[in-house]
């Protein structure tokens, strides 16, 4: 494998891997404040409670996201040199800018919700959770804003030496693109924090502990995630999916496996694409479909892949494709599964269902698989383009790396990371074992 192969290798475990932890402190965060509003609208300890638990949850999450987010900017340096030259004047400024929000704003504030209830008091302490949440959300805004100028590069100009530069920092930081992804982006992170609530919840009321925070844990937990999968799916999939068929339409033809262009184009739920052939085996389609989702319209033509040079093509068609379907079946799967707990919620039966109870705590991996596929969707979607249409990915990587370095720091990184894993885990068990504390320290439970 050449360095190229290996950096990218590398940079895709590093950045999987800590965006376990991202996705779960955002979602956590919106969860948080709707707790604590309840807890000061209606004047109930078990909101408090529940409200503390779940921050010492986002506090241990947090913890490993800052940890594990600090070698992918590194990499920057030791393995995208070229790249970091070329984009670093424009990328550099969200880049600081998330570095402030994560390591100042949400420390500081998080540190106030966990250790400063009672001076605080039921309304400032809102506010802070309020605050946390805004500082996470605005951490991942400045992140999906590098990202989306590498999909989609605007507000740039180029420099007299061939590097980029900020010319409009305004159209920079409100890049279509970037609205749409981003809002995809925190609906997911919804997604898996009201999953997790939803499953630990489950968790608790299958072994009869901590009933009055797993009753709330469940119902927030549910809703929430029934409002996200809906969302999710339309205006904000909706909308990101016409992006790419706007603006990457070999992504498009890739994550569809599709080969011919043509109108009245079907969508594809199950097959085998078939790259060397050009075609799809075994598939399910749905006709008409995939024109309407790309571009409005039953009639509309989507371009295939034998209409753009190859050269152009996503250097990975099959995992671009499994990647893609994985995302949009667990997608809908979760959805089926939100939806079926809230009616049993509406009906006040969802505790008594304990086979759905199973379902809803078994269900907490889906999120985490289907926001990782949707992430090497939009990754392998703009190959073999670094910054899209302006510096192709083999051009980005640092001059003389052996691929024996980068293949030994690899293994070094999943060895720590392994550790890292571990620990998180024991941690995060400990304290579900624990259960909510109640302000006045006693642990509240219910023997099973």
């Amino acid at each position: 494998m050449t360095p190229a192969g290996w950096s990218r290798l590398q940079f895709a475990f590093t950045i999987t891997y800590h965006y376990l932890f991202p996705q779960l402190t955002m979602g956590l965060a919106l969860v948080i404040v709707i707790l604590k509003g309840l807890a000061l609208k209606k004047h109930e300890a078990k909101y408090d409670d529940a409200a503390r638990f779940w921050a010492r949850i986002f506090g241990i999450n947090f913890l490993v996201g800052v940890v594990t987010g600090v070698p992918m900017e590194f990499q920057f340096g030791t393995n995208w040199a070229r790249f970091s030259d070329y984009a670093g004047g424009v990328i550099g400024l969200t880049l600081a800018l998330e570095g402030m929000f994560a390591f100042f704003a949400e420390s500081a504030f998080l540190g106030l919700f966990l250790f400063k209830e009672k001076q605080l008091g039921p309304e400032r302490h809102f506010l802070v959770a309020c605050v946390l949440c805004a500082g996470s959300w605005a951490s991942g805004y400045f992140i999906i804003v590098t990202n989306a100028f590498m999909q989609h590069p605007v507000g740039h100009g180029v420099m007299a030496s061939g590097a980029l530069e900020i010319v409009d920092v305004w159209a920079y930081l409100t890049n279509p693109w970037a609205l749409w992804q981003y809002l995809h982006t925190m609906c997911a992170a919804v997604i898996t924090g009201a999953f997790v609530v939803a499953a630990v919840g489950a968790f608790w009321t299958l072994r009869g502990q901590h009933e009055t925070v797993a009753r709330v844990s469940l119902k927030v937990g549910v809703i929430a995630a029934l409002i996200a999968c809906i969302l999710q799916i339309f205006p904000t999939g909706d909308r990101s999916g016409k992006l790419v068929a706007e603006y990457q339409p070999a992504a498009l033809a890739a994550m569809e496996a599709k080969f011919a262009s043509g109108d009245h184009a079907e969508m594809v739920l199950i097959g085998q694409p078939d790259v060397p052939a050009r075609r799809i085996d075994n598939p399910i389609e749905v006709p008409w479909v995939l024109s309407l989702l790309s571009y409005g319209s039953f009639g509309a033509t989507v371009r295939g892949l034998d209409d753009i040079p190859k050269d152009q093509w996503p250097d990975n068609v099959e995992l671009l494709y499994y990647a893609y379907h994985v995302m949009v079946g667990l997608g809908t799967i979760l959805l089926a599964i939100a939806a079926l707990a809230s009616l049993q919620l509406a009906r006040k039966k969802l505790t008594e269902s304990r086979w759905l109870l199973w379902i809803v705590m078994l269900a907490c991996p889906f999120p985490y698989i289907a926001t990782t596929a949707g992430w090497m969707t939009t990754e392998l979607g703009r190959q073999p383009w670094l910054v899209y249409g302006l510096m192709r990915t083999s051009a980005g990587v640092s001059p003389e790396l052996a691929s024996g370095t980068v293949a030994f720091s690899l293994i070094g990184w999943l060895g720590l990371y392994l550790v890292v894993g571990v620990l998180f885990l024991i941690l995060v068990g400990r304290e579900i074992l624990r259960g909510p504390v109640p302000a006045h320290g006693a642990t509240k439970a219910v023997p099973a």
